[in-house]
């Protein structure tokens, strides 16, 4: 059985589906709130357990012999979180107290990193597991700076002589777009915004620069399908193949906001109408202008699958999802 914090969240939920197909029992640990997106993004998914996160470490202590592995993706994801103390409620706590009780009853562990960790990209946004250069990384929210104490915590103990998971891999995601994503709202990827935005207006709402080295639209993201998330994770579950480590997981291309809204028009069969927008006020000062992956060390540790180009995922999207009756996976 694997668990899944998170399990019916957006890219939890595509791992769910990924290990039911595999013939995996899956327990997801979760709250699906009250409107109807969450449970629908595990309604066709074979359940073992559906587990509340105040039960989880209850639940893989009491089924730990038949737990094969943990994916932790469970987190308060919204970049413009302001409660702090909730942050660490949800987000760093239950990281620790999971790593900890794997790491006790030798349970391999693969949570969820983020590339908001390495904030405006000022020293790069490589995957190094040297404490000397996380030390550098200055994260430009609170999401992105609780993704950032654990990566630490985890280098550390893994590092050191604290007890560690018999296997580990925290996987930094970048910008991160597919199916089972829509319960997100605001905080959805881009391209579910600009499909929206396009379908019920007719034209793309694109941010203006106020970064003289770069124009309106042109701000530059690392965009990476979901698909490409879930082999990623599946590798790192399994020790054979992959080896403990922080790693990027992105495209490893940074394209332009303005060159999503392309694609998608065109996909749709329409003319692009762009309209720029100011930047709202809560991202000032907190607005990444460039992400890109280095996916060399996700290279050289034995992933070897391509990824796919955005004109393909954008492609499999629309036509198998967005454009659908039904947009769950």
């Amino acid at each position: 059985m694997y668990v899944i914090t998170g399990g019916a969240g957006f890219i939890g939920s595509n791992v769910a589906a990924a290990l039911d197909a595999a013939g995996k029992d899956i327990a997801i640990v979760d709250v699906l709130g009250k409107d109807d997106f969450k449970w629908r993004n595990v309604a066709r998914r074979r359940l073992v357990d559906l587990v509340t996160p105040e039960n989880c470490l209850a639940f893989v202590d009491a089924n730990r012999s038949n737990i094969e592995g943990i994916v932790h993706m469970g987190a308060i994801s919204m970049t413009t979180e302001s409660d702090i103390d909730a942050i660490v409620a949800n987000n760093i706590r239950p990281s620790i107290d999971l790593w900890r009780l794997c790491a006790t009853q030798g349970i391999p562990f693969v949570y969820a990193s983020s590339a908001a960790t390495y904030g405006d990209g000022a020293i790069g946004f490589d995957d190094r597991c040297d404490e000397q250069y996380l030390a550098r990384l200055r994260p430009l929210n609170a999401y992105g700076w609780s993704k950032h104490v654990f990566d630490r915590f985890a280098l550390r103990s893994a590092q050191g002589d604290a007890p560690s998971p018999p296997h580990w891999v925290g996987l930094k995601f970048f910008n991160v777009y597919g199916p089972n994503e829509y319960h997100k709202g605001d905080q959805r990827s881009v391209a579910a915004k600009l499909h929206q935005q396009i379908r019920t207006q007719g034209r793309a709402h694109l941010f203006k620069s106020d970064n003289p080295d770069y124009a309106d639209g042109a701000q530059l993201r690392d965009f990476v399908w979901v698909g490409d998330c879930v082999d990623a994770t599946l590798w790192a579950l399994d020790p054979k193949q992959s080896q403990p480590g922080l790693y990027n997981v992105g495209s490893g291309v940074a394209r332009s906001f303005r060159d999503m809204a392309e694609i998608i028009f065109a996909e749709l069969g329409l003319a692009p109408q762009i309209e720029f927008i100011d930047l709202p006020g809560n991202l000032a000062g907190k607005y990444q202008y460039y992400t890109c992956s280095s996916l060399d060390r996700l290279r050289a540790a034995g992933f070897t699958k391509p990824t796919t180009p955005l004109e393909e995922g954008l492609c499999l999207y629309l036509r198998n999802y967005l454009e659908q009756p039904d947009r769950h996976r």
